[in-house]
Protein backbone atom coordinates (compact mmCIF):
# COMPACT_ATOMS: atom_id res chain seq x y z
CA UNK A 1 0.00 0.00 0.00
CA UNK A 2 1.50 3.40 -0.97
CA UNK A 3 2.28 5.85 1.79
CA UNK A 4 -0.24 8.65 2.42
CA UNK A 5 1.15 12.18 2.78
CA UNK A 6 -0.63 14.81 4.87
CA UNK A 7 -0.52 18.55 4.35
CA UNK A 8 2.62 20.17 5.77
CA UNK A 9 2.48 21.89 9.17
CA UNK A 10 4.88 24.20 10.93
CA UNK A 11 5.07 21.96 14.00
CA UNK A 12 4.20 18.31 14.53
CA UNK A 13 3.99 17.18 18.15
CA UNK A 14 4.23 13.50 19.04
CA UNK A 15 2.16 12.85 22.17
CA UNK A 16 -0.55 15.02 23.71
CA UNK A 17 0.11 14.81 27.45
CA UNK A 18 1.50 17.60 29.63
CA UNK A 19 4.59 18.32 27.52
CA UNK A 20 2.73 18.03 24.22
CA UNK A 21 -0.23 20.18 25.23
CA UNK A 22 2.00 22.92 26.69
CA UNK A 23 4.18 23.00 23.58
CA UNK A 24 1.10 23.01 21.37
CA UNK A 25 -0.64 25.94 23.02
CA UNK A 26 2.51 28.03 23.31
CA UNK A 27 3.46 27.54 19.65
CA UNK A 28 -0.09 27.76 18.30
CA UNK A 29 -0.58 31.06 20.13
CA UNK A 30 2.50 32.26 18.25
CA UNK A 31 0.58 31.74 15.01
CA UNK A 32 2.21 28.49 13.91
CA UNK A 33 0.19 25.69 12.32
CA UNK A 34 0.45 22.90 14.88
CA UNK A 35 -0.67 19.27 14.64
CA UNK A 36 -0.43 16.74 17.46
CA UNK A 37 -0.30 12.98 16.90
CA UNK A 38 -1.45 10.83 19.81
CA UNK A 39 -0.89 7.07 19.85
CA UNK A 40 -3.98 6.35 21.96
CA UNK A 41 -7.64 7.35 21.80
CA UNK A 42 -9.27 10.67 22.51
CA UNK A 43 -10.26 11.12 26.16
CA UNK A 44 -12.81 13.94 26.36
CA UNK A 45 -13.99 14.83 29.88
CA UNK A 46 -17.52 13.59 29.20
CA UNK A 47 -16.12 10.04 28.98
CA UNK A 48 -15.39 9.95 32.71
CA UNK A 49 -17.06 12.94 34.42
CA UNK A 50 -19.90 12.70 36.91
CA UNK A 51 -22.36 11.01 37.08
CA UNK A 52 -20.18 8.19 35.74
CA UNK A 53 -18.73 6.16 38.63
CA UNK A 54 -15.08 5.93 39.70
CA UNK A 55 -14.66 2.23 39.04
CA UNK A 56 -11.73 1.00 41.11
CA UNK A 57 -11.46 -2.33 39.34
CA UNK A 58 -11.49 -0.70 35.89
CA UNK A 59 -9.10 2.17 36.58
CA UNK A 60 -6.82 1.12 39.43
CA UNK A 61 -6.68 -2.65 38.82
CA UNK A 62 -7.29 -3.08 35.09
CA UNK A 63 -5.50 0.17 34.13
CA UNK A 64 -8.28 1.52 31.93
CA UNK A 65 -6.46 4.71 30.88
CA UNK A 66 -2.97 3.25 30.66
CA UNK A 67 -1.02 1.96 27.70
CA UNK A 68 -1.23 -1.78 27.28
CA UNK A 69 1.96 -3.86 27.36
CA UNK A 70 1.06 -5.04 23.86
CA UNK A 71 1.39 -1.47 22.58
CA UNK A 72 4.14 -0.13 24.85
CA UNK A 73 6.06 -3.08 26.29
CA UNK A 74 9.77 -2.97 26.94
CA UNK A 75 12.23 -5.64 27.96
CA UNK A 76 14.06 -5.62 31.28
CA UNK A 77 17.28 -7.04 32.70
CA UNK A 78 19.48 -6.27 35.71
CA UNK A 79 22.82 -6.14 33.86
CA UNK A 80 24.40 -6.82 30.50
CA UNK A 81 25.17 -10.48 31.29
CA UNK A 82 21.44 -11.28 31.27
CA UNK A 83 18.91 -11.74 28.48
CA UNK A 84 16.15 -9.16 28.86
CA UNK A 85 12.55 -10.37 29.01
CA UNK A 86 9.45 -8.41 28.00
CA UNK A 87 6.92 -6.88 30.37
CA UNK A 88 3.67 -8.82 30.06
CA UNK A 89 1.85 -6.79 32.71
CA UNK A 90 2.57 -3.37 34.23
CA UNK A 91 4.04 -3.54 37.69
CA UNK A 92 6.64 -1.04 38.96
CA UNK A 93 5.40 1.67 36.58
CA UNK A 94 2.44 2.15 34.24
CA UNK A 95 2.69 4.64 31.35
CA UNK A 96 -0.42 6.39 30.15
CA UNK A 97 -1.76 6.59 26.64
CA UNK A 98 -4.41 8.60 24.84
CA UNK A 99 -5.03 12.33 24.97
CA UNK A 100 -3.80 13.64 28.32
CA UNK A 101 -1.21 10.87 28.67
CA UNK A 102 0.03 10.21 32.19
CA UNK A 103 -1.16 13.72 33.08
CA UNK A 104 -4.71 12.39 33.04
CA UNK A 105 -4.22 9.76 35.74
CA UNK A 106 -1.48 11.30 37.88
CA UNK A 107 -1.95 11.86 41.62
CA UNK A 108 -1.55 15.63 41.48
CA UNK A 109 1.50 16.22 43.71
CA UNK A 110 3.27 19.16 42.06
CA UNK A 111 6.50 19.83 43.92
CA UNK A 112 9.64 21.53 42.69
CA UNK A 113 13.15 20.17 43.22
CA UNK A 114 15.51 22.33 45.27
CA UNK A 115 18.30 24.42 43.73
CA UNK A 116 20.73 21.80 45.08
CA UNK A 117 18.84 19.04 43.26
CA UNK A 118 19.35 20.91 40.00
CA UNK A 119 23.10 21.31 40.64
CA UNK A 120 23.73 17.90 42.20
CA UNK A 121 27.12 17.29 40.57
CA UNK A 122 28.40 20.62 41.87
CA UNK A 123 27.09 19.77 45.36
CA UNK A 124 28.64 16.29 45.28
CA UNK A 125 32.05 17.64 44.24
CA UNK A 126 31.95 20.11 47.13
CA UNK A 127 30.45 17.94 49.90
CA UNK A 128 31.98 14.49 49.30
CA UNK A 129 35.57 13.31 49.48
CA UNK A 130 36.96 12.13 46.18
CA UNK A 131 36.34 8.39 45.84
CA UNK A 132 33.71 8.18 48.59
CA UNK A 133 30.84 7.60 46.14
CA UNK A 134 30.31 4.71 43.73
CA UNK A 135 32.81 5.22 40.87
CA UNK A 136 30.15 4.03 38.42
CA UNK A 137 27.84 6.93 39.35
CA UNK A 138 27.22 9.45 36.55
CA UNK A 139 25.31 12.33 38.11
CA UNK A 140 25.22 15.70 36.34
CA UNK A 141 23.97 19.24 36.81
CA UNK A 142 20.93 20.48 34.94
CA UNK A 143 22.19 23.03 32.38
CA UNK A 144 20.41 26.11 33.74
CA UNK A 145 20.30 28.13 36.94
CA UNK A 146 17.48 28.39 39.44
CA UNK A 147 16.99 32.02 38.42
CA UNK A 148 16.56 31.01 34.76
CA UNK A 149 14.06 28.19 35.35
CA UNK A 150 12.05 29.57 38.29
CA UNK A 151 9.80 31.86 36.18
CA UNK A 152 8.71 28.78 34.23
CA UNK A 153 7.97 26.83 37.42
CA UNK A 154 5.95 29.85 38.49
CA UNK A 155 3.93 29.96 35.28
CA UNK A 156 3.24 26.21 35.40
CA UNK A 157 2.10 26.60 39.03
CA UNK A 158 -0.46 29.08 37.74
CA UNK A 159 -1.48 26.81 34.85
CA UNK A 160 -2.27 24.11 37.42
CA UNK A 161 -3.75 26.28 40.18
CA UNK A 162 -1.14 24.93 42.58
CA UNK A 163 -2.51 24.74 46.11
CA UNK A 164 -0.14 24.86 49.07
CA UNK A 165 1.77 26.96 51.59
CA UNK A 166 4.70 29.11 50.46
CA UNK A 167 7.98 28.36 52.22
CA UNK A 168 10.41 30.79 50.59
CA UNK A 169 9.16 33.98 48.94
CA UNK A 170 11.91 35.95 47.20
CA UNK A 171 14.50 34.66 49.67
CA UNK A 172 12.41 35.17 52.81
CA UNK A 173 11.40 31.99 54.66
CA UNK A 174 7.66 31.90 55.33
CA UNK A 175 5.92 30.17 58.29
CA UNK A 176 4.20 26.85 57.60
CA UNK A 177 5.88 26.14 54.26
CA UNK A 178 9.02 24.29 53.19
CA UNK A 179 12.01 26.29 54.46
CA UNK A 180 14.30 24.33 52.13
CA UNK A 181 12.55 25.17 48.86
CA UNK A 182 14.16 27.47 46.34
CA UNK A 183 13.05 31.11 46.38
CA UNK A 184 9.68 31.65 44.72
CA UNK A 185 8.94 34.77 42.73
CA UNK A 186 5.28 34.54 43.75
CA UNK A 187 3.27 32.77 46.47
CA UNK A 188 1.32 29.62 45.73
CA UNK A 189 -1.69 30.55 43.59
CA UNK A 190 -4.13 28.92 46.04
CA UNK A 191 -4.14 27.91 49.72
CA UNK A 192 -3.39 24.34 50.74
CA UNK A 193 -5.92 21.54 50.80
CA UNK A 194 -7.57 20.71 54.10
CA UNK A 195 -5.61 18.31 56.30
CA UNK A 196 -6.99 14.90 57.21
CA UNK A 197 -6.45 13.31 60.64
CA UNK A 198 -3.36 11.35 59.62
CA UNK A 199 -1.76 14.51 58.17
CA UNK A 200 -2.33 16.47 61.38
CA UNK A 201 -0.99 13.64 63.55
CA UNK A 202 2.10 13.18 61.37
CA UNK A 203 2.83 16.91 61.12
CA UNK A 204 2.51 17.43 64.88
CA UNK A 205 4.82 14.51 65.65
CA UNK A 206 7.41 15.41 63.00
CA UNK A 207 7.45 19.04 64.10
CA UNK A 208 7.98 17.95 67.69
CA UNK A 209 11.01 15.92 66.56
CA UNK A 210 12.61 18.94 64.88
CA UNK A 211 11.49 18.43 61.29
CA UNK A 212 9.71 21.02 59.12
CA UNK A 213 6.48 19.54 57.70
CA UNK A 214 4.33 21.43 55.21
CA UNK A 215 1.20 20.59 53.17
CA UNK A 216 1.79 18.55 50.02
CA UNK A 217 1.85 20.93 47.03
CA UNK A 218 -1.31 19.95 45.17
CA UNK A 219 -2.69 20.25 41.66
CA UNK A 220 -6.02 19.06 43.08
CA UNK A 221 -7.13 22.64 43.49
CA UNK A 222 -8.46 23.89 46.83
CA UNK A 223 -10.63 26.67 45.34
CA UNK A 224 -12.10 27.58 41.94
CA UNK A 225 -9.30 28.65 39.61
CA UNK A 226 -9.00 30.31 36.21
CA UNK A 227 -5.50 29.85 34.83
CA UNK A 228 -3.45 32.10 32.51
CA UNK A 229 -4.83 30.33 29.44
CA UNK A 230 -8.40 31.03 30.58
CA UNK A 231 -9.15 27.42 31.53
CA UNK A 232 -11.33 26.92 34.61
CA UNK A 233 -10.59 24.24 37.21
CA UNK A 234 -13.25 23.34 39.78
CA UNK A 235 -12.53 23.04 43.53
CA UNK A 236 -11.68 19.57 44.80
CA UNK A 237 -14.55 17.75 46.53
CA UNK A 238 -12.20 15.24 48.26
CA UNK A 239 -13.65 12.15 46.58
CA UNK A 240 -10.24 10.46 46.67
CA UNK A 241 -10.22 9.10 43.13
CA UNK A 242 -7.05 10.72 41.77
CA UNK A 243 -4.06 8.40 41.33
CA UNK A 244 -4.73 6.13 38.32
CA UNK A 245 -8.06 7.87 37.69
CA UNK A 246 -9.16 10.76 35.48
CA UNK A 247 -10.76 13.40 37.71
CA UNK A 248 -14.55 13.03 37.74
CA UNK A 249 -15.03 16.59 39.00
CA UNK A 250 -12.65 18.60 36.75
CA UNK A 251 -10.73 19.49 39.94
CA UNK A 252 -7.32 17.99 39.16
CA UNK A 253 -5.08 19.97 36.82
CA UNK A 254 -4.48 17.89 33.72
CA UNK A 255 -4.02 18.59 30.02
CA UNK A 256 -7.81 18.25 29.71
CA UNK A 257 -8.73 20.72 32.46
CA UNK A 258 -5.82 23.18 32.18
CA UNK A 259 -4.92 23.39 28.47
CA UNK A 260 -6.89 21.40 25.91
CA UNK A 261 -10.29 23.07 26.15
CA UNK A 262 -8.60 26.34 25.18
CA UNK A 263 -6.15 24.80 22.72
CA UNK A 264 -8.86 23.01 20.71
CA UNK A 265 -10.53 26.35 19.97
CA UNK A 266 -7.49 27.69 18.15
CA UNK A 267 -8.04 27.43 14.36
CA UNK A 268 -4.36 26.69 13.65
CA UNK A 269 -4.27 23.60 15.91
CA UNK A 270 -5.57 20.11 15.27
CA UNK A 271 -4.79 16.63 16.49
CA UNK A 272 -5.07 13.03 15.30
CA UNK A 273 -5.69 10.13 17.64
CA UNK A 274 -4.80 6.44 17.25
CA UNK A 275 -1.77 7.71 15.34
CA UNK A 276 1.26 5.61 16.31
CA UNK A 277 4.43 7.43 15.25
CA UNK A 278 7.08 4.91 14.22
CA UNK A 279 9.94 7.20 13.19
CA UNK A 280 11.18 10.71 12.62
CA UNK A 281 12.11 11.08 8.96
CA UNK A 282 15.39 12.89 8.33
CA UNK A 283 16.78 14.66 5.29
CA UNK A 284 19.71 13.00 3.54
CA UNK A 285 22.28 14.99 5.49
CA UNK A 286 20.75 13.68 8.77
CA UNK A 287 21.03 17.18 10.27
CA UNK A 288 17.36 18.13 10.01
CA UNK A 289 14.04 16.31 10.16
CA UNK A 290 11.45 16.59 7.41
CA UNK A 291 8.56 15.16 9.42
CA UNK A 292 7.34 11.92 11.00
CA UNK A 293 5.72 8.70 9.84
CA UNK A 294 2.84 7.15 11.74
CA UNK A 295 0.44 4.22 11.48
CA UNK A 296 -3.15 5.40 11.52
CA UNK A 297 -6.29 3.70 12.81
CA UNK A 298 -6.76 1.88 9.49
CA UNK A 299 -3.18 0.56 9.78
CA UNK A 300 -2.01 2.77 6.93
CA UNK A 301 1.43 4.35 6.87
CA UNK A 302 1.12 8.13 6.84
CA UNK A 303 3.86 10.73 6.39
CA UNK A 304 3.36 14.02 8.21
CA UNK A 305 5.71 16.72 6.86
CA UNK A 306 6.69 19.46 9.32
CA UNK A 307 9.28 22.17 9.77
CA UNK A 308 9.73 21.42 13.50
CA UNK A 309 9.31 18.06 15.24
CA UNK A 310 8.52 17.88 18.96
CA UNK A 311 8.84 14.46 20.62
CA UNK A 312 6.61 14.89 23.68
CA UNK A 313 5.61 11.32 24.48
CA UNK A 314 6.33 9.43 27.68
CA UNK A 315 10.03 9.14 28.49
CA UNK A 316 10.43 5.58 27.16
CA UNK A 317 8.68 6.40 23.88
CA UNK A 318 10.81 9.50 23.28
CA UNK A 319 14.06 7.58 23.74
CA UNK A 320 12.87 4.69 21.57
CA UNK A 321 11.82 7.03 18.74
CA UNK A 322 15.24 8.68 18.76
CA UNK A 323 16.91 5.27 18.57
CA UNK A 324 14.59 4.02 15.81
CA UNK A 325 15.10 7.23 13.82
CA UNK A 326 18.88 7.42 14.04
CA UNK A 327 18.87 10.73 15.94
CA UNK A 328 22.12 10.78 17.90
CA UNK A 329 24.44 7.88 18.60
CA UNK A 330 23.23 4.99 20.81
CA UNK A 331 24.97 4.82 24.18
CA UNK A 332 27.62 2.13 24.74
CA UNK A 333 28.25 1.50 28.46
CA UNK A 334 31.61 -0.17 27.81
CA UNK A 335 33.26 2.68 25.92
CA UNK A 336 30.87 5.31 27.36
CA UNK A 337 30.42 6.75 23.89
CA UNK A 338 27.09 7.76 22.46
CA UNK A 339 24.29 9.61 24.22
CA UNK A 340 20.90 8.08 23.40
CA UNK A 341 19.89 5.77 26.24
CA UNK A 342 22.38 6.88 28.92
CA UNK A 343 21.58 7.98 32.49
CA UNK A 344 18.35 6.03 32.95
CA UNK A 345 17.06 6.31 36.53
CA UNK A 346 13.94 5.33 38.45
CA UNK A 347 13.25 5.78 42.18
CA UNK A 348 12.32 3.74 45.23
CA UNK A 349 9.66 4.12 47.85
CA UNK A 350 8.90 2.51 51.20
CA UNK A 351 6.51 2.96 54.06
CA UNK A 352 5.35 2.07 57.52
CA UNK A 353 1.64 1.44 58.10
CA UNK A 354 0.31 2.38 61.52
CA UNK A 355 -2.90 0.87 62.95
CA UNK A 356 -4.96 2.57 65.68
CA UNK A 357 -7.94 0.88 67.36
CA UNK A 358 -9.35 4.17 68.68
CA UNK A 359 -9.02 6.37 65.58
CA UNK A 360 -10.99 6.56 62.35
CA UNK A 361 -9.26 8.25 59.44
CA UNK A 362 -12.35 8.55 57.20
CA UNK A 363 -10.38 7.53 54.08
CA UNK A 364 -13.18 8.43 51.67
CA UNK A 365 -12.66 12.16 52.39
CA UNK A 366 -9.35 12.88 50.72
CA UNK A 367 -7.64 14.14 47.58
CA UNK A 368 -4.77 12.60 45.66
CA UNK A 369 -2.29 15.09 47.08
CA UNK A 370 -3.76 15.30 50.58
CA UNK A 371 -0.87 15.01 53.02
CA UNK A 372 2.03 16.59 54.85
CA UNK A 373 5.69 16.09 53.98
CA UNK A 374 9.10 17.36 54.97
CA UNK A 375 12.24 17.93 52.93
CA UNK A 376 14.80 17.94 55.75
CA UNK A 377 16.37 14.76 54.35
CA UNK A 378 17.30 15.95 50.87
CA UNK A 379 20.74 16.70 49.41
CA UNK A 380 22.41 19.59 51.18
CA UNK A 381 19.90 19.69 54.04
CA UNK A 382 21.44 17.02 56.29
CA UNK A 383 24.96 15.93 57.12
CA UNK A 384 24.71 12.15 57.36
CA UNK A 385 24.87 11.47 53.60
CA UNK A 386 28.47 12.64 53.20
CA UNK A 387 29.40 11.06 56.55
CA UNK A 388 27.97 7.64 55.64
CA UNK A 389 29.02 7.61 51.99
CA UNK A 390 25.72 7.87 50.15
CA UNK A 391 24.16 10.71 48.22
CA UNK A 392 20.48 11.48 47.85
CA UNK A 393 17.44 11.89 50.02
CA UNK A 394 13.68 11.67 50.12
CA UNK A 395 10.52 13.50 50.81
CA UNK A 396 9.06 11.87 53.92
CA UNK A 397 5.29 12.18 54.02
CA UNK A 398 1.98 10.97 55.31
CA UNK A 399 -0.53 11.08 52.50
CA UNK A 400 -4.07 9.73 52.65
CA UNK A 401 -5.12 7.82 49.57
CA UNK A 402 -8.62 6.82 48.63
CA UNK A 403 -10.71 4.52 50.82
CA UNK A 404 -11.44 2.12 47.97
CA UNK A 405 -11.51 -1.45 49.35
CA UNK A 406 -9.12 -3.29 47.01
CA UNK A 407 -5.68 -3.16 48.60
CA UNK A 408 -6.81 -1.82 51.98
CA UNK A 409 -3.99 -2.16 54.50
CA UNK A 410 -4.60 -4.71 57.26
CA UNK A 411 -2.40 -5.63 60.25
CA UNK A 412 0.44 -8.16 59.91
CA UNK A 413 -0.79 -11.75 60.16
CA UNK A 414 -4.18 -11.09 58.58
CA UNK A 415 -5.27 -13.91 56.22
CA UNK A 416 -5.30 -12.97 52.57
CA UNK A 417 -8.86 -14.20 52.04
CA UNK A 418 -11.83 -15.88 53.70
CA UNK A 419 -13.44 -15.34 57.10
CA UNK A 420 -10.28 -14.01 58.77
CA UNK A 421 -9.80 -11.39 56.07
CA UNK A 422 -13.44 -10.29 56.29
CA UNK A 423 -13.27 -9.96 60.06
CA UNK A 424 -10.08 -7.93 59.86
CA UNK A 425 -11.62 -5.67 57.24
CA UNK A 426 -14.56 -5.02 59.56
CA UNK A 427 -12.26 -4.34 62.52
CA UNK A 428 -9.55 -2.27 60.85
CA UNK A 429 -11.00 -0.54 57.78
CA UNK A 430 -10.32 3.19 58.08
CA UNK A 431 -8.10 2.74 61.14
CA UNK A 432 -4.68 2.89 59.51
CA UNK A 433 -2.35 5.54 58.10
CA UNK A 434 1.03 5.42 56.39
CA UNK A 435 4.31 7.26 56.62
CA UNK A 436 6.14 6.93 53.33
CA UNK A 437 9.29 7.89 51.48
CA UNK A 438 9.83 8.88 47.85
CA UNK A 439 13.54 8.79 47.14
CA UNK A 440 16.17 10.05 44.79
CA UNK A 441 17.87 7.68 42.36
CA UNK A 442 21.29 8.34 40.90
CA UNK A 443 22.35 7.50 37.36
CA UNK A 444 25.09 4.95 36.68
CA UNK A 445 27.31 3.89 33.84
CA UNK A 446 25.56 0.52 33.59
CA UNK A 447 21.96 1.77 33.77
CA UNK A 448 20.72 2.56 30.28
CA UNK A 449 18.14 2.05 27.53
CA UNK A 450 18.72 0.56 24.08
CA UNK A 451 16.89 -1.44 21.41
CA UNK A 452 16.27 -5.11 22.15
CA UNK A 453 17.87 -7.45 19.59
CA UNK A 454 15.14 -10.09 19.91
CA UNK A 455 11.70 -8.79 20.82
CA UNK A 456 9.63 -6.63 18.46
CA UNK A 457 6.37 -4.70 18.56
CA UNK A 458 3.30 -5.51 16.39
CA UNK A 459 4.85 -3.44 13.57
CA UNK A 460 8.09 -5.45 13.57
CA UNK A 461 10.19 -2.81 15.29
CA UNK A 462 12.53 -3.56 18.22
CA UNK A 463 11.22 -3.01 21.73
CA UNK A 464 13.09 -0.72 24.07
CA UNK A 465 15.38 -2.60 26.46
CA UNK A 466 16.04 -1.42 30.02
CA UNK A 467 19.14 -2.39 32.00
CA UNK A 468 18.61 -1.42 35.63
CA UNK A 469 18.97 -2.67 39.21
CA UNK A 470 19.42 -1.16 42.66
CA UNK A 471 22.91 -0.05 43.63
CA UNK A 472 24.30 0.11 47.15
CA UNK A 473 23.96 3.90 47.28
CA UNK A 474 20.16 3.67 46.91
CA UNK A 475 19.91 0.70 49.30
CA UNK A 476 21.97 2.46 51.99
CA UNK A 477 19.71 5.48 51.59
CA UNK A 478 16.65 3.27 52.05
CA UNK A 479 17.98 1.80 55.30
CA UNK A 480 18.84 5.25 56.62
CA UNK A 481 15.36 6.55 55.80
CA UNK A 482 13.76 3.47 57.35
CA UNK A 483 15.21 4.38 60.72
CA UNK A 484 13.78 7.91 60.51
CA UNK A 485 10.31 6.68 59.50
CA UNK A 486 10.20 4.05 62.25
CA UNK A 487 11.26 6.56 64.89
CA UNK A 488 8.41 8.86 63.86
CA UNK A 489 5.98 5.94 63.72
CA UNK A 490 6.88 4.66 67.19
CA UNK A 491 6.58 8.17 68.60
CA UNK A 492 2.94 8.09 67.44
CA UNK A 493 2.30 4.92 69.52
CA UNK A 494 0.19 2.82 67.13
CA UNK A 495 -1.48 -0.42 68.26
CA UNK A 496 0.17 -2.31 65.41
CA UNK A 497 2.80 -1.51 62.81
CA UNK A 498 3.95 -3.01 59.52
CA UNK A 499 6.82 -1.87 57.33
CA UNK A 500 7.90 -2.16 53.71
CA UNK A 501 11.47 -1.10 52.91
CA UNK A 502 14.26 -2.46 50.74
CA UNK A 503 16.95 -4.66 52.27
CA UNK A 504 20.64 -4.16 51.49
CA UNK A 505 20.60 -7.22 49.20
CA UNK A 506 17.44 -6.24 47.31
CA UNK A 507 17.10 -6.41 43.56
CA UNK A 508 14.71 -4.14 41.70
CA UNK A 509 11.27 -5.78 41.54
CA UNK A 510 9.38 -4.92 38.37
CA UNK A 511 6.20 -6.67 39.55
CA UNK A 512 5.22 -4.26 42.36
CA UNK A 513 4.03 -0.72 41.66
CA UNK A 514 6.35 2.08 42.78
CA UNK A 515 5.54 5.09 40.58
CA UNK A 516 5.69 6.18 36.96
CA UNK A 517 8.55 8.63 37.57
CA UNK A 518 10.94 7.16 34.98
CA UNK A 519 13.65 9.55 33.81
CA UNK A 520 16.73 9.83 31.64
CA UNK A 521 17.73 8.21 28.37
CA UNK A 522 17.86 11.42 26.30
CA UNK A 523 19.27 13.88 28.78
CA UNK A 524 19.94 17.61 28.61
CA UNK A 525 23.44 18.91 29.18
CA UNK A 526 26.18 21.28 28.10
CA UNK A 527 28.04 19.04 25.65
CA UNK A 528 27.04 16.66 22.83
CA UNK A 529 29.69 14.29 24.14
CA UNK A 530 27.61 13.17 27.12
CA UNK A 531 24.10 14.54 26.53
CA UNK A 532 21.48 14.14 23.80
CA UNK A 533 19.88 17.58 24.19
CA UNK A 534 21.01 21.09 24.93
CA UNK A 535 19.48 23.30 27.64
CA UNK A 536 16.49 24.06 25.39
CA UNK A 537 15.71 20.35 24.84
CA UNK A 538 16.97 20.66 21.26
CA UNK A 539 18.74 17.66 19.76
CA UNK A 540 22.45 18.34 19.38
CA UNK A 541 22.37 16.27 16.17
CA UNK A 542 19.10 17.29 14.46
CA UNK A 543 18.40 20.93 15.26
CA UNK A 544 14.69 21.03 14.38
CA UNK A 545 13.87 18.18 16.79
CA UNK A 546 13.04 19.07 20.41
CA UNK A 547 12.40 16.42 23.08
CA UNK A 548 10.61 17.61 26.25
CA UNK A 549 9.89 15.11 29.02
CA UNK A 550 11.36 13.15 31.89
CA UNK A 551 13.88 11.71 29.41
CA UNK A 552 15.83 14.98 29.82
CA UNK A 553 16.61 14.50 33.55
CA UNK A 554 20.22 13.41 34.19
CA UNK A 555 19.14 11.62 37.40
CA UNK A 556 16.04 11.49 39.58
CA UNK A 557 15.42 13.78 42.54
CA UNK A 558 12.96 13.18 45.37
CA UNK A 559 10.43 15.66 44.01
CA UNK A 560 7.76 14.35 41.66
CA UNK A 561 8.82 15.09 38.05
CA UNK A 562 5.73 16.86 36.66
CA UNK A 563 6.63 20.38 37.84
CA UNK A 564 10.04 20.14 36.19
CA UNK A 565 8.66 18.59 32.99
CA UNK A 566 6.28 21.54 32.77
CA UNK A 567 8.99 24.10 33.51
CA UNK A 568 11.59 22.79 31.05
CA UNK A 569 8.92 22.45 28.35
CA UNK A 570 7.91 26.09 28.81
CA UNK A 571 11.60 27.10 28.87
CA UNK A 572 12.12 25.33 25.54
CA UNK A 573 8.92 26.77 24.03
CA UNK A 574 10.11 30.28 24.90
CA UNK A 575 13.45 29.63 23.18
CA UNK A 576 11.72 28.34 20.06
CA UNK A 577 9.47 31.41 19.91
CA UNK A 578 12.11 34.03 20.69
CA UNK A 579 15.18 32.52 19.06
CA UNK A 580 14.64 29.50 16.81
CA UNK A 581 11.83 30.89 14.64
CA UNK A 582 13.94 33.97 13.82
CA UNK A 583 17.07 31.97 13.01
CA UNK A 584 16.54 28.19 12.68
CA UNK A 585 19.61 26.28 13.75
CA UNK A 586 21.43 25.16 16.88
CA UNK A 587 20.47 27.33 19.86
CA UNK A 588 23.65 26.36 21.72
CA UNK A 589 26.96 25.96 19.96
CA UNK A 590 28.63 22.63 20.65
Amino acid sequence: MPQITNDEVDVVIVGLGWAGSLMAIELAKEGLKVRALERGPDRPPEDFAYPKPADQYAYATRNKVFATPRDAALTVRYDTTQTALPTRKWGAFAPGTGVGGSGLHWTGVLIRPTPTDLKLKTYADQAYKRGSLDPEMRIKDFPFTWEEIEPHYDFFDKVCGLSGTTGNLKGQVQPGGDPFEGPRSNPYPLPALQDTLNCSMFAETARGMGYHPFPNPSANVSQPWTNPYGAQIAPCNYCGYCSKYPCLNASKASPQTAVLDVLKRLPNFDYRVNANVIRVDLHEDKKTARGVTYIDEQKREVFQPAKIVILASFQFANVRLMLLSGIGKPYDPVSETGTIGRNYAFLSNGNATLFFKDKHFNPFATAGATGEMFNDISPGNFEDGPKQGFIGGAKIHSSQSTGAPIGTALPPGTPGWGKGWKEAMMDWYGRSMTIGITTTCMSYRGHFLDLDPTYKDPWGMPLLRMTFDWRQNELKLQRYLREIVLKIAKEMKPDALSENFLALDSHWDITKYVSTHNVGGAIMGTSPRDSALNRYLQSWDVHNVFVPGGNAFPQNFQANPTATIGAITLFAAEAIKKQYLKNPGPLVQA
